[in-house]
């Protein structure tokens, strides 16, 4: 079995995830505004990972799926994170990762998923126990047109994550394919019945559950690069134990898209996974590369490369916090901490506020890790000054030490 270095196989999913220049990550790394070309360009890094994963917080100036793309294509104009789904894109929203916008070509491949939430997996048989409701929201849909998810009557339930009666049951046909999200204004989801937004040939052909197994795996090893098991299991939310996963992977080592693969990791700790063949010679080019220490860029702490925070510890030895549900006093770094990437380490971790009123990106906290220096320094200065500058927003330092 091939072993990877811990140079190798960190800088093969950098390189995957298109956080290194073009020339190795094969993916766009610049988007100059919002038209044709930077939607372009976007389309294009959703394509590598298959998902953009999507979140409400905006607190850093931007929600954590424009901070994915401004991570990675400098230039882009943050406004495009938000009206990627629209009318005619090659996009859908659904289930992948997390809640998604996805290429339009994985809608036959999701068909498994949307047979399995006929059931929503969350909150039970809700169409089957409201059908009379159901029903009335989609004739609503069928007679007057799109709706939005604000638009839906009925008292609030209680609890944290508690939904009106209509509004879960209109996610529920969203899961299940009846309903589907025609776009997003102002983050808010505009419903629309799925054969007026999706079309024909994407949804007349849907994929066998045992092809989808297959290529959501070779999905997540396109993304990660080399990834252990649960790792490929989980960046789909496929059960790994499950027969179809374990008879995809095998079908995809007796064919040779993919082979068993072990890693070095921070400490010398040597894991086993996999990797398709053709990375493997990227990640031998890859230990040529001498990247800049002091060059930084943010990171969303939903980026696809920090989600899988055993995986961040392998290979970055970086303790991903994400301090969102924690009550302010016991907070360690801050409420929506942004990775600092330099080179091809993460070196530090910044809080950050866009003050609208006030038109600065303000400094909350800033934490180095330990030993870093004067490029540490430099790397998280230039990574807020170009979150900044795409906002609009001068970068306001701490006030204090920080």
């Amino acid at each position: 079995m091939e072993t990877l270095s811990a140079v190798e196989v960190r800088r093969l999913a950098l390189a995957r995830a298109g956080l290194l220049p073009a020339r190795w990550s094969g993916l766009p790394d610049r988007a100059a505004g919002r038209g044709a070309r930077a939607r372009g360009a976007a389309h294009a890094v959703i394509g590598r990972f298959g998902y953009l994963q999507l979140d409400t917080v905006s607190v850093a100036g931007a929600r954590s799926h424009a901070l994915v793309l401004l991570s990675r294509l400098e230039g882009m104009d943050p406004a495009l994170g938000e009206t990627l789904l629209v009318p005619g894109a090659p996009l859908f929203e659904y289930w992948g990762h997390a809640c998604c916008w996805l290429p339009l070509r994985l809608y036959p491949v999701m068909e498994f998923r949307r047979r399995a939430f006929a059931r929503h997996p969350w909150w039970g048989d809700v169409i089957g126990s409201h059908r009379a409701m159901a029903d009335a929201l989609l004739r609503r849909a069928r007679d007057a047109g799109p709706f939005r998810s604000c638009d839906l009557e009925g008292a609030r339930s209680g609890g944290w994550w508690g939904h009106k009666d209509s509004k879960r049951v209109a996610e529920a046909l969203w899961s299940s394919g009846q309903l589907a999200v025609r776009e997003r204004r102002g983050f808010q989801r505009i419903y629309d019945l799925a054969e007026r937004v999706i079309p024909e040939e994407a949804r007349g052909r849907p994929v066998p559950e045992a092809a989808a197994y297959r290529t959501l795996i070779l999905l997540a090893l396109d993304g990660h690069g080399w990834a252990e098991t649960g790792t490929v299991a989980a960046t789909w939310h496929l059960r790994r134990k499950r027969p179809p996963f374990g008879e995809a992977l095998r079908s995809l080592l007796d064919e040779g898209e993919v082979v068993p693969c072990a890693a070095e990791g921070t400490g010398g700790v040597v894991r086993e996974g996999w990797i398709r063949p053709r990375d493997l010679e990227l990640a031998a080019r890859l230990r040529r590369l001498r990247p800049p220490a002091d060059r930084g860029v943010l990171l969303s702490p939903f980026d696809p490369v920090l989600w899988d925070r055993d995986r961040v510890r392998f290979l970055f030895g970086f303790d991903q916090v994400l301090e969102i549900y924690k009550p302010a006093p016991v907070r360690k770094y801050g409420y929506f901490c942004l990775p600092v990437l330099a080179g091809d380490r993460l070196v530090a971790r910044v809080d950050l506020k866009a003050d609208r009123a006030a038109g600065r990106l303000r400094v909350l906290s800033s934490h180095p890790e330990e030993g870093g220096g004067a490029a540490t320094r430099e790397a998280s200065r230039v990574a807020m000054e170009r979150l900044g500058g795409a906002l609009g927003l001068p970068v306001a330092p701490p006030r204090g030490r920080a």
